[in-house]
């Protein structure tokens, strides 16, 4: 089993090859890359949702594959990923950036669209 630094580290590696990949317009690769970053992220995410001891490290994963759950169009999970986090014991600075994704994005999304 990969270890969650081990996962995180290759997420990172993927978002930075997304974001050149920006750069150089290759859209259907920037898409790939984020949704592979995701699954990684959401990976090491999983490994310390019961670690309730185990923050801030515990709630910034959420966070982070929550970020990159938006970026995918995946609002539920995106959610999901954000109620998990809220449940421990985040630090106070990261449960508001994790209820302001919340509010301005996944919410705003879904108004938006009409879902």
């Amino acid at each position: 089993m990969q270890t969650v630094e081990a996962l995180h580290h290759e997420a990172m590696e993927l978002v930075d090859r997304a974001v050149l990949a920006r750069q150089c317009g290759d859209i259907d690769q920037v898409t790939a890359l984020t949704r592979a970053a995701f699954a990684k992220e959401r990976a090491a995410a999983d490994l310390v949702a019961n670690e309730w001891d185990f923050e801030p490290t515990r709630s910034i994963l959420h966070r982070s594959a929550a970020v990159l759950a938006i970026e995918c169009a995946q609002l539920r999970e995106a959610e999901r990923l954000i109620g998990r986090a809220l449940a421990g014991n985040p630090p106070t600075d990261i449960a508001d950036e994790l209820r302001d994704l919340l509010i301005e994005e996944i919410y705003s999304q879904r108004q938006a669209i009409g879902a």
